[in-house]
């Protein structure tokens, strides 16, 4: 029977050790947490004692903190409380005990690079550096807790960073440097509500501000004035005594420099009143200190008590547990059971209304990105008719004085600045495809075209380009490739011209190689694949990932050197990502880069491809337009004279309207053989005018001269009644062959 009885017993009994054990484990978890808090409670109220000036409170509570932290052997926290202890003493004039404190915090985290309380004791240890005029110091340290902030991405202490660079800026009278870490540091400040620290950065700008008025500056003494007011007001709101202390001795050095003697000696006298009161205390708070450290041994006591207490009960627990076990073990498990049933629901309802929250925030914040494209979309055509209205002036006048056999040093001149006037509006019109691009307003054109031609068109356009820096341009092109194909060949051209283009500008002596292959074909399609090499300067491997961002370039250094807008990848990433593709880097600095994509093309079945596509061949027989009539319409003094230059020096005889009123008048009663027409004037527009005409006069070309963005408005020009419509700035020859179409091959309105 005693056997049986053992045999069952002694498992169970075992059961409630174990499961004894496993709660103690938890109580005296609980009882470490209840340490930190303690410790955490007790370093809050020391932070309100010292802003409230209560020292001996705050002495008192950080010599038990301490103690309290040692006991748990919290290595961080620890450390925290010695960098208070280092900040207690440095603001009562204890500079040999407070780095002392600080490094003992500095030894105990040597390890833990990136600890925000190692961050902290690089601060307190550099204004330690700079009262003993060690600026040098002060600066390293302060550095190398920057980058312990940074790296924890905590803008609250990176910015009392700055405001130490401030002070210590101050420290060596450099005022100017000093204003700008402060107001650096200030900004966050105010955005985060710091005002202990707002109030100490405008306590210290206001210093520098009047050092800075010293030289007779009167805004800098105003401001001065302005700052310190807002200073004193946060100190006094919030009852930082230290602050308002402080502000005596600026309010005399200002009433100093105003010549008010009187009141300087008042506020300074003030001053060394408080100054004093603080120094007995600060006395009084060591004397209490030297009694502290020898009453330790109470603190050692009390906490030895602590733990004989948590033992004693401890043990009572254990045997409570043994007899009890069974029914507790059951009453626990369903209470977790039911409460993990209660907290999953209340997680679930929780998350369904974060979810809902956060799809609410979506949807503002996708209103507000599409009001803030249309704003840009509309602000970029704005900007762009009025760059162009100016510029067709200057490629206008460019044009006409390289027509009038210049001397060769003036030619020289005016293809400089005929070279100016093309790439700026090659950056206008880069501009408007990508802000198209982003827009969704561009299309993809099926032409059919012979893709090496194209290719060797481009490579032909920037040949001068790749001669100029001493580079060779190779193409390889696969001879299976079919010789029909059908797509977008101006986008191809785009693409390809700015990918060539740029590997030609970053490469200097050397080559760059277009290669066109032949991947998967079928009966009715055919994947080529592009790689367009070089080895010029190459890309790091950070901005690999931003490279075909809008405006984005290597780096300020490649901008300052190679020049250009970072549009010209970013135009390449959009349009291939319109035809299905996307584009692949791989470079290496110093060695070249390398762009390569695929595109599936369909295979045309057209015997020839189209002649006319974006043709830049100009076929114009000048002698027809001779003698022939023009009027143009345009309000602006300066773009009259040189449409008027270009059209008679050609031998048209050419009127002039300045506004669309007086150019229906015209119209009525002379016979012109054609109309420009600009698009926007004072009265009513080119458009309305364009309408008025058509109203007696069916058959009279009119084309629109215009600086506008044309593209997405072509359908409304044509409805208007316009022939064709000719953008500003033009090429001459562009400009003469719709003149001679219009003319000559399409009498009629579109």
């Amino acid at each position: 029977m005693k056997g049986k009885f053992n045999r069952f017993i002694l498992p169970l009994l075992l059961f409630c050790y174990a499961l004894s054990f496993a709660q103690d484990t938890t109580t005296i978890g609980q009882t470490r947490q209840d340490t930190i808090t303690q410790i955490n409670l007790l370093r809050n109220k020391v932070r309100e004692a010292m802003i409230k000036q209560d020292i001996t409170t705050a002495l008192h509570d950080l010599n038990l903190a301490n103690q309290l932290a040692s006991a748990i052997n919290d290595d961080e926290l620890q450390a925290a409380t010695y960098n208070d202890l280092a900040d207690f003493y440095s603001k009562v004039q204890n500079h040999e005990l407070a780095l002392i404190e600080v490094n003992k915090a500095i030894l105990l985290l040597n390890d833990k690079s990136g600890s925000s309380v190692l961050a902290d004791s690089f601060v307190l240890e550099a204004s330690l550096f700079a009262k003993k005029k060690e600026f040098d110091k002060a600066t390293d340290n302060l550095d190398k807790a920057y980058v312990i902030y940074e790296g924890l991405e905590n803008r609250s202490d990176m910015a009392i960073i700055q405001l130490n660079k401030g002070l210590l800026a101050l420290e060596q009278n450099n005022a100017t440097n000093a204003v700008n870490y402060l107001d650096a540091s200030l900004s966050t400040f105010e955005e985060l509500g710091l005002k202990y620290y707002q109030a100490q950065a405008m306590l210290s700008k206001s210093k520098a501000l009047l050092l800075l008025g010293q030289n007779g500056d009167q805004s800098r003494l105003d401001q001065s004035i302005t700052t310190l007011d807002r200073a004193i007001e946060i100190s006094r709101n919030n009852n930082f005594e230290v602050f308002i202390t402080e502000s005596k001795l600026i309010r005399s050095d200002i009433a100093k420099s105003q010549n008010d003697f009187s009141k300087a000696y008042n506020y300074l006298e003030e001053y060394y009143t408080t100054k004093d009161s603080l120094n007995n205390l600060s006395r009084e708070v060591m004397e209490q200190e030297v009694k502290l450290r020898l009453e330790r041994g109470d603190f050692d006591e009390i906490i030895a008590n602590l733990r004989a207490n948590i033992a004693q009960k401890d043990s009572s627990i254990k045997m409570n547990n043994i007899t009890s076990t069974l029914s507790i073990a059951l009453i626990t498990i369903l209470s977790l059971l039911t409460l993990s049933l209660y907290k999953n629901n209340n997680l679930r309802a929780k998350a369904n209304d974060l979810l809902q929250e956060k799809n609410s925030e979506l949807q503002l914040a996708k209103e507000k990105a599409e009001k803030a494209s249309l704003a840009k979309a509309q602000f970029l055509s704005t900007i762009t008719h009025e760059l162009r209205t100016p510029l067709y002036a200057v490629t206008g006048l460019t044009h006409l004085l390289l027509e009038e056999n210049p001397l060769e040093h003036q030619r020289e001149h005016l293809n400089s600045l005929k070279f100016s006037g093309d790439y700026l509006l090659s950056l206008i019109n880069n501009i408007l495809d990508l802000n198209k691009l982003e827009a969704n307003k561009v299309e993809i054109e099926k032409t059919t075209f012979n893709l090496e031609k194209r290719i060797n068109d481009v490579l032909v356009a920037l040949k001068k380009s790749g001669d100029d820096r001493n580079n060779k341009i190779l193409f390889e092109f696969d001879k299976s490739i079919p010789a029909k194909l059908l797509g977008d060949p101006l986008k191809i051209s785009q693409i390809l011209i700015n990918l060539v283009g740029n590997s030609v500008k970053f490469t200097e002596n050397g080559t760059v190689m277009i290669r066109v292959q032949k991947g998967d074909e079928t009966a009715e399609n055919v994947v080529l694949h592009f790689e367009i090499e070089d080895n010029g300067v190459g890309i790091s491997k950070k901005k690999q990932k931003s490279i075909f961002e809008t405006f984005s370039q290597a780096s300020l250094q490649i901008n300052r050197k190679f020049g250009g807008t970072g549009l010209g990848l970013s135009i390449v990433k959009n349009l291939l990502q319109l035809m299905n593709s996307k584009i692949y880097l791989e470079s290496q600095l110093g060695k070249g880069s390398k762009f390569s994509f695929d595109i599936k093309f369909a295979i045309s079945d057209q015997s020839k491809e189209d002649k006319n596509s974006h043709n830049i061949i100009y076929d114009i027989d000048y002698v027809a337009l001779e003698n022939q009539t023009v009027l143009v319409v345009e309000d602006n003094k300066i773009n009259q004279m040189i449409t008027k230059k270009i059209l008679e020096k050609n031998k048209m005889k050419c009127d002039v309207a300045d506004d669309g009123e007086t150019a229906v008048e015209m119209v009525q009663k002379h016979p012109y053989d054609i109309v420009l027409m600009d698009i926007h004037m004072p009265g009513i527009s080119g458009i309305e005018a364009t309408q008025q005409i058509r109203e007696f006069d069916k058959n009279i070309p009119i084309i629109a001269l215009t600086a506008v963005t044309i593209d997405e408005n072509l359908d409304e020009f044509y409805r208007a009644g316009f022939n064709e419509i000719i953008p500003k700035p033009f090429k001459t020859e562009e400009f003469f062959e719709k003149i001679h179409r219009t003319l000559f091959m399409n009498k009629t309105p579109v």
